[in-house]
């Protein structure tokens, strides 16, 4: 999962896009870049490791001038966590100079990137968003949304991305709408950016979604909109933005993500309640809204029992299972006051591995809770994610080798209860139909990537 930004007709559109990339933190948090391009055709670019501010300063964006530039913040999914696979990249060849920021996994990148080594072509990095800056080069349009609708031929999975060629930036989102991706008006310019809390930030107002299948192209003659893939494809928006990924102020998929989560919440207290309890508490922050919904619902009062240090990045999203590990000791404390004596709901909105929850787990009841009861705003995640979460071993999930009381034993907890599939399905906006769920079901709506099938030991 990572987040991309994008501004067109701005003084200092670096700048801009620096302080949006602060709101698409929670998106990644490996790497950060920029690329900005100035009125001489002269592009430049800043790509650090860890944080945006970390790597990128202030002081750096005043040396990028230009109206038009693209940003990035990086978790990664294909590719290692380097800073040769740190975004976006930039490139030049014959008609100029590219650069390209992605969010999302594409499926068939191995096939296209082996066609073209087999035609010459030299590969910088491991990521598989590097395939279609080598289509790119190869086009023989003039017209960048073409050149960028060449290059997207025939590319599988999920790809929100901005695009600079040349003078023009471009947006672009797959055929099935796996991501989010909007444009908003800033002045007489445009931005670009994977949720709305990025337009927030900066001042910009909402003007609509990028659809699936579309390309919109905004430069010196104005805003430009192509509809190059039909939308014959069927709807696949990740639900998973609206359980976990996105920002609880953000609009996803023209929902609010806020009210999603409380949807969400009140849903599972109707389907998982718990009898015994005297209070509902959240894992904060991405279970905030969930609990506050359980709470509603089950006309319980809601305890903030456990503390978050926000200093600490998010656990999931980790690259390895040791920084996670590591991270979970210092990320929570529990409030004893709240919890000694107490039989408690403890709300969060997923089990991955299922680490993180057996060492809160193991906090709460430190604290003196007489019974933890473990309920989760999502299903069981049994299957791996293609499109962009970093979930690519069955393995690895907890709810694939153990049944509902096997990860009940395994995390500690009295009891434990999921949302269902429906349930969740009928409680997100715009649901149940056109939502990709398919770590949860089973269901994919594209074909296993190679690697995957290799790794299963499967014909391909």
């Amino acid at each position: 999962m990572c987040g991309i930004f994008g501004v067109y007709g701005q003084p200092n559109a670096a700048a801009i896009t620096h302080l949006g990339l602060y709101s698409l933190q929670h998106r990644g948090q490996e790497s950060a870049g920029i690329v900005s391009v100035d009125g001489n055709h002269i592009a430049r670019g800043s790509r650090k490791m860890g944080l945006v501010s970390e790597g990128l300063s202030a002081q750096e964006m005043e040396s990028m001038p230009g109206v038009l530039a693209i940003g990035h913040t990086r978790y990664s999914t294909a590719g290692s966590s380097t800073l040769d696979n740190a975004q976006p990249v930039l490139a030049r060849f014959k008609g100029g100079h590219v650069a390209l920021a992605h969010n999302g996994n594409i499926t068939n990148a191995t096939e296209i990137r082996d066609d073209l080594e087999e035609a010459g072509s030299i590969f910088a990095s491991t990521m598989d968003s590097e395939v279609v800056v080598h289509r790119l080069a190869r086009s023989r349009s003039t017209e960048p949304e073409q050149m960028l609708a060449e290059a997207l031929d025939g590319v599988e999975g999920a790809y929100c991305l901005v695009v600079i060629i040349g003078e023009t930036l471009l947006a672009a989102r797959d055929p099935h709408g796996f991501r989010p991706l909007v444009i908003g008006t800033l002045g007489d310019g445009y931005v670009v950016a994977s949720e709305t809390c990025a337009l927030d930030i900066v001042g910009a107002t909402l003007m609509r979604e990028v659809m699936p299948g579309e390309i919109v192209a905004m430069d010196s003659r104005g805003l430009r909109s192509s509809q190059v893939f039909p939308q014959s494809k069927p709807l696949a928006r990740c639900v998973f933005e609206h359980v976990y990924f996105a920002r609880p102020d953000s609009y996803v998929f023209s929902g609010s993500v806020d009210r999603a989560r409380r949807a969400l919440g009140r849903q599972l207290a109707r389907e998982q309640p718990a009898p015994t309890a005297d209070l509902v508490f959240a894992v904060p922050d991405s279970s905030n809204a969930a609990a506050l919904g359980y709470a509603e619902e089950s006309r319980l009062p809601l305890e903030l029992a456990l503390i978050r240090n926000h200093y600490i990045g998010r656990t999931f999203i980790q690259p390895t299972q040791s920084g996670r590990d590591a991270k979970v000791k210092v990320k929570y404390n529990a409030v004893k006051e709240v919890l000694v004596g107490k039989s408690v709901v403890m709300v969060d909105d997923s089990i991955v591995r299922g680490t993180t929850t057996r060492g809160l787990v193991s906090l709460i009841r430190a604290a003196g809770a007489r019974e933890v009861h473990m309920r989760v705003s999502s299903p069981p995640i049994t299957g791996p994610c293609y499109y962009g979460i970093d979930t690519p071993n069955r393995e690895e999930l907890i709810a694939h080798t153990h049944t509902l009381e096997g990860i009940a034993k395994q995390i500690g907890v009295d009891s434990l209860g999921y949302l269902s599939l429906q349930g969740m399905l009928h409680a997100v906006p715009g649901g149940p139909q056109g939502f990709c769920h398919a770590c949860f079901s089973g269901d994919y709506p594209t074909a296993a990537p190679l690697v995957d099938l290799m790794r299963a030991g499967k014909d391909c």
